[in-house]
C-alpha cells in the first residue's frame, strides 16, 4: 500500500541557533559554549544538617538535576561545605549573601562554583581582587547573581526600581571588576519575578556580553503559577538561543523544579524527549472519556524512560492522523479503538481494552528500544551555527 502524506510539517530540531557564549566548567558539568542547557535546583534543608542536605541532593540527582545550589548564611553552614562538596554526586554551588568571608570558605571547601549577590554582600566591590585570586587559584567559577529583590541601592536610586537596565548594569559592573583582575570564569543571572522584565533583562545582557547565562524567574510562586511563569520566560529566551542553565523557582519540593525544568527543555527539543502523551482536549465529537483514558495511560506508563510518543485520541476527526504520527496511538470511537504502532493499524480492540492494550504495546516498544541501545533524556547539543 502506498503511504499517504498527511501534509504535516517536519518538527524542527531547534528553534534558533544557540547564542555564542564563553564556556566554563562547573565541576563535571560544562556550561556555555556548545554545552547542553543544564538543569539546576537548590536544597531547602539547613546546609549545616549534612545528612539531610546530602539526602536531598541524592533525591535531586535521581530526578535529573545536574547542578545543585546550597545556602550558606552561617558559619555552621560554611563548616559543612567540605563534606557536602566531596560527597555530592553532582556539582555543588555555594550561595553566598551578606558575608564575603563565606565566599572564601566555599572556595576552600572545594565547591564547584560560588554564587555571589553583589547587592547585599558588605563591601563586595572592595573584596573582588581577593575573591578573584582565590577563585582563580582554585579553578572555581563565580556566578554573579543579581536579583530584583536585593538590587544595589545606588541602582535603585538611579532607575527608581528594578528595571531590566538596572539589573544588567549591576551584573556587568561587577563582572567588569573581576575582569580587571584577569578573572573570566563568570556566569551571570539577572532574575526578576515578572517574566516580562526578566526576559527583557536577559535579552539586553545577551546582546552586551558573551557570559554564559543562568535563567531564572525569582520568587515565581506556587507550583502552578511558577510553572507558567517559568515556562513562558524560559520558552521565550531559549527559543532565541539565550540561556545556558535554568532553575525553575517554585514554592514546592525541589524535585518538582527539576521535573518542570526538564519538561521545558524537552518541549523545546533542547533535550531528547522521554515519554510524551499526546491527547486531545475532548469536545462534543468525543465518543469516549478522553480525560479518564489519558490519565489511565499516563499512570500506567509512569516511570518509562525511553523517548516514546503515545497518542490518546477521542474521535475520528484528528484521531487517526495523530495516532499515525505517534510511536503508538489509539483513535477511539463507537465503543472501540484502533491501535496504531509506527503509523500502522495493528488491531482494533473494545473500549474496555484500550488502556490495557496501549500499555502492553508500549512496554514491547520500550523493550525493543532499550535492546537497540536507545538512551533517554540525553541532552541535545545545539551549537551556534
Amino acid at each position: 500500500m502506498t503511504a499517504i502524506s498527511l501534509g504535516m510539517p517536519d518538527v524542527p530540531t531547534k528553534l534558533a541557533d544557540r547564542r555564542v557564549s564563553r564556556k566554563i566548567q562547573v565541576g563535571t558539568v560544562a556550561v556555555g559554549g556548545d554545552a547542553p542547557v543544564s538543569v539546576q535546583s537548590m536544597t531547602t534543608t539547613r546546609t549545616s544538617d549534612i545528612g539531610a542536605t546530602l539526602q536531598q541532593i541524592a533525591e535531586l540527582t535521581a530526578s535529573g538535576c545536574q547542578i545543585v545550589r546550597v545556602a550558606c548564611p552561617t558559619q555552621d553552614d560554611a563548616d559543612a561545605l567540605p563534606v557536602i562538596a566531596r560527597k555530592s554526586q553532582i556539582p555543588v554551588i555555594a550561595d553566598i549573601h551578606f558575608q564575603p568571608k563565606y565566599v572564601f570558605a566555599a572556595i576552600d571547601a572545594g565547591c564547584a562554583a560560588v554564587r555571589v549577590n553583589p547587592g547585599n554582600i558588605k563591601q563586595f566591590d572592595d573584596k573582588v581582587k581577593e575573591i578573584a585570586k582565590a577563585a582563580s587559584d582554585a579553578g572555581t567559577p563565580i556566578r554573579i547573581g543579581v536579583n530584583a529583590g536585593s538590587l544595589d541601592r545606588r541602582l535603585l536610586q538611579k532607575y527608581g526600581k528594578a528595571t531590566p537596565e538596572a539589573l544588567v548594569e549591576s551584573a556587568l559592573w561587577e563582572a567588569s571588576l573581576f575582569e580587571e583582575h584577569g578573572f573570566r570564569d563568570i556566569k551571570i543571572s539577572v532574575k526578576h519575578n515578572d517574566p516580562v522584565v526578566m526576559v527583557n533583562a536577559y535579552r539586553q545582557l545577551a546582546a552586551q556580553s558573551d557570559y554564559p547565562l543562568h535563567l531564572g524567574v525569582t520568587e515565581a510562586g506556587p507550583a502552578f503559577q511558577g510553572t507558567i511563569k517559568s515556562a513562558v520566560a524560559f520558552g521565550a529566551l531559549l527559543s532565541e538561543g539565550i540561556g545556558d542553565t535554568i532553575r525553575v523557582s517554585l514554592s514546592a519540593p525541589p524535585a518538582e523544579e527539576v521535573k518542570v525544568g526538564i519538561s521545558i527543555l524537552e518541549s523545546l527539543n533542547l533535550r531528547q524527549r522521554r515519554l510524551e502523551i499526546v491527547s486531545c482536549p475532548s469536545c462534543g465529537r468525543a465518543q469516549v472519556d478522553v480525560y479518564k483514558l489519558a490519565d489511565e495511560v499516563t499512570a500506567g506508563l509512569e516511570g518509562m524512560e525511553v523517548p516514546l510518543r503515545v497518542a490518546v485520541m477521542g474521535c475520528v476527526v484528528n484521531g487517526p492522523g495523530e495516532a499515525r504520527e505517534a510511536d503508538l496511538g489509539v483513535a477511539s470511537g463507537n465503543g472501540k479503538g484502533q491501535i496504531f504502532v509506527k503509523g500502522e493499524v495493528i488491531k482494533t480492540v473494545p473500549e474496555s481494552k484500550i488502556v490495557e492494550t496501549l500499555i502492553e504495546e508500549a512496554l514491547k516498544i520500550a523493550a525493543q528500544m532499550e535492546a537497540d541501545g536507545v538512551v533517554s533524556g540525553s541532552p541535545v547539543v545545539s551549537a551556534a551555527g
